[in-house]
Parts: C-alpha cells; sequence; structure tokens
C-alpha cells in the first residue's frame, strides 16, 4: 500500500543560504544543551533506509570514520563488559580456580551465567550505535530503528508471530524430510539457562541487529548509492565476525545477514529482522537445552551442506511471508523528514 505523503514543513528548509535550504535537509537549530552544541541533521525526505545518512553535510570520510570506530568499539567494549562480569562472579563464587578457567569455561556456557556474561558484553553494540549516529553523523539516533526515527513496536509483534511459526515449521519439515528426531533429555541446570535465554538472548540479537543490520547498513549505504553494496557488505561482515567457522555455517549467517538487510530496506526498518533473530536463536538454545546441550551448540564451528541449505531455505521463507505481511501492514519505507523535524533533539 503506497505511503500516503505529506506536505514538506517549512521547518525542515536550513535558514537562507545553508546548503539544504529548500531541499528538505538541513542542520536542526536547537534550543540548548547538547543540540545547541551540536545540532542534528535532519535527513532528506522520501529516501530508503540505505539513503538515511546521506545527508546535506554528508562527507565519504565520516562514513569510513564510523565504521572504524564501529567496530573498534564492538572489539573493546564487549570483552570489556564480558571480564567484568566474569570477574564480580569469580569474586563472588570465591575464586574456584583461576580467573583465566573460569572465563573459559563460562564462555562455552557451562554456566547460565557465562550466557549472561557474554550477551550483555555484545549488548553494548546498542549505545555505541546510538552514539555514533548521534556524535559522528549528527543524525538523530532513532533512525537506526527504521525510516520513521523510531522502532515500530506493532510491527514487532506482527513479526515475532510470523517468525514463530514460520521458522519453527520449516525446521520441522525439514527434520521430517531427513528423518532427523528430537530426543528429550533436559541438561542439569536447563531452568536457570532458561531464564538467561529469556533474558538476555533477546537484547543480545537486539544489539547485533542494530550494529550490523542498522549502523553497518546505514554508514556503508552512505558511501556508495547503490543499496546492494550495503546490504552485502554488512552481511559479510556480520558472518566474519562469528570467528571460526567452515565455508558452510559462513554461508549460512552470510545468507541470513543479506536477507535480514534486505528486509531492513523493504520493510522500512529492523522489526523483521529483530523478530527473526530472536525467534531463531532463542528456540536454538531452548531445542539444545532439552536434547544435546547448549554448551554443545555454542561449540558448533561446521555444519554440512545439507543443514545449510535447510538454514537459508528457512530464512528465505520467512523473508518471502515478511514482505508480503509488511506490504499488507502499509509500512513506511521511505522517510518524511518533514514529519520529524517537529520532534527536535535526540530520538
Amino acid at each position: 500500500m503506497a505511503a500516503r505523503r505529506r506536505k514538506p514543513d517549512a521547518r525542515a528548509a536550513g535558514p537562507a543560504g545553508s546548503p539544504g535550504a529548500g531541499r528538505g535537509t538541513a542542520a536542526v537549530p536547537a534550543a540548548s544543551g547538547l543540540d545547541a552544541a551540536l545540532p542534528v541533521v535532519a535527513v532528506a525526505d522520501g529516501v530508503e533506509y540505505t539513503g538515511i545518512l546521506r545527508t546535506a553535510t554528508h562527507h565519504p570520510f565520516v562514513g569510513f570514520l564510523g565504521v572504524v570506530l564501529g567496530i573498534a568499539s564492538f572489539f573493546t567494549f564487549t570483552p570489556l563488559v564480558t571480564q567484568l562480569l566474569v570477574g564480580a562472579f569469580w569474586l563472588a563464587t570465591g575464586r574456584q580456580g583461576t580467573f583465566a578457567e573460569t572465563y573459559a569455561a563460562l564462555l562455552r556456557y557451562e554456566h547460565p551465567f557465562g550466557m549472561i556474561a557474554a550477551q550483555l558484553g555484545i549488548a553494548m553494540l546498542i549505545p555505541i550505535s546510538l552514539a555514533l549516529l548521534r556524535f559522528v553523523h549528527r543524525v538523530r539516533p532513532g533512525y537506526v530503528f527504521s525510516v520513521t526515527g523510531r522502532l515500530r513496536w506493532g510491527p514487532l509483534g506482527v513479526f515475532l508471530g510470523v517468525a514463530l511459526v514460520s521458522l519453527n515449521a520449516v525446521l520441522w519439515l525439514t527434520n521430517a524430510l531427513l528423518g532427523r528426531t528430537y530426543t528429550l533429555s533436559p541438561q542439569p541446570g536447563l531452568l536457570a539457562f532458561l531464564v538467561a535465554i529469556l533474558l538476555t538472548s533477546p537484547l543480545q540479537v537486539a544489539a547485533e541487529e542494530i550494529f550490523f543490520r542498522g549502523y553497518l547498513l546505514l554508514a556503508l549505504g552512505s558511501q556508495v548509492p547503490i543499496k546492494w553494496f550495503g546490504i552485502v557488505a554488512s552481511a559479510f561482515v556480520f558472518a566474519l565476525f562469528h570467528g571460526t567457522q567452515n565455508p558452510w555455517l559462513f554461508g549460512s549467517r552470510f545468507a541470513f545477514g543479506v536477507l535480514a538487510a534486505v528486509l531492513v530496506v523493504y520493510v522500512g526498518g529492523l522489526e523483521a529482522g529483530i523478530a527473526a533473530h530472536v525467534i531463531n536463536n532463542v528456540f536454538a538454545f531452548v531445542y539444545a537445552g532439552l536434547t544435546t546441550g547448549i554448551d554443545e551448540l555454542k561449540a558448533i564451528r561446521e555444519i554440512t551442506p545439507v543443514d545449510a541449505v535447510g538454514e537459508i531455505v528457512m530464512y528465505a521463507v520467512f523473508t518471502v511471508i515478511a514482505l508480503l505481511v509488511a506490504r499488507r501492514l502499509g509500512l513506511e519505507t521511505r522517510t518524511a523528514a518533514s514529519g520529524l523535524v517537529r520532534a527536535q533533539g535526540v530520538g
């Protein structure tokens, strides 16, 4: 359903003589505080998600700088937070063994707190992404969520339901066709693991989507006016950041990254990607806890070609359904800057 366009607001244009005057992109005047010292910049009206950072004040170096700072921050703050949490656990449990031994065991997910520490470390990607948008690109942080400048909670709930049904249906159908069955054998301490999964997995997944499908897609998209460059490049970085893996596992993750980025562009935001990622990860952990063990799932470094194809089909089915649902919902897929400038300040 076509989005209803609004008449541009005069406040979307900059002052006379400014680069964005009369074109719907300009520095937004701010009254005081941070906005006075570092005014936000309005995005262009009517652009897709990948064009959000191509503002009137954009410079290619800024996009490159943002990507470098983002990756550097990932490798700095994520392990730092995880190590601090593991250190607190080590001290609280009476320093049993060395810190290095405790750290390794927790990151193998042999204890529920290891999952909490690791996933809260990854959650640092959320403030990192928001800070990069606000301070490096001078754009409202809310734009990382969607072209509307905010997270659309209603559609997120709808996509969670779609992912819950479609991903599990394809998984169970694939296993049935391949003659695979689950043997119920809950691991010790499963209840504590389930609590950790429900508390931190959605946050960790949202952080990955906000950084890889959000910030990186925006920053890379600002460098080249071809949306597929940002889609493919961000997916490649996402797969690469998962560490040691065989080509089939890398390919599965790369395919997920591409399809999730496609959803961002054609749905207009992160909602569908977050939903698919949340359901995929939560149920993967739950199934592992009920059968083989969560630590064994964490240790997987390779999969077979059949497994890779099955996973890619699962992601593709969700993508097609999500695109149809998004069209039915009439979601905005392009910006309407004139309607957002009224809400001055950081979003």
